[in-house]
């Protein structure tokens, strides 16, 4: 099964903890072990798996992210201005996929599942959820 996660980000670069989200989903499914795939649609959006302690770690993320991938400087800014947008997203990937594990997502304690904006604020963005169920 499949189900649409729904969100809209206020900054240009934030990384959205999406996580109560998914665990609604895996929920809803039933499913009591597999795989659970998470992926951003949209060429500028992607998703990673962090600590969420407190927001230092994905304030690190932007900021490194920043540093390594600067805004301006890029071919694709002459279209629409986000070419950094497009290869971050593509550094950090569109997907993430985990165990599910007697009902519940195989994440770690300090690990959570994040939406990863790079060319916000967005009014809408889109995350597909799949859950998969072992075949045994």
């Amino acid at each position: 099964m499949h189900r649409h996660i729904t969100l809209s980000t206020d900054r240009r670069e934030v990384l959205v903890d999406i996580t109560a989200q998914v665990r609604a989903v895996v929920r809803e499914s039933g499913v009591r072990n597999g795989l659970v795939s998470v992926y951003a649609q949209g060429a500028t959006a992607a998703i990673m798996i962090q600590e969420n302690w407190d927001d230092s770690v994905q304030t690190d993320v932007v900021e490194l992210l920043r540093k390594l991938i600067p805004r301006g400087v890029w071919r694709h800014d002459a279209q629409d201005g986000n070419g950094d947008a497009h290869l971050k997203s593509g550094l950090v990937g569109p997907s993430e996929t985990l165990p599910l594990i007697d009902g519940e997502l195989g994440l770690s304690t300090w690990q959570n599942i994040f939406f990863c904006e790079f060319d916000g604020p967005r009014a809408e963005r889109r995350v597909v959820v799949t859950v998969l169920p072992d075949p045994g």
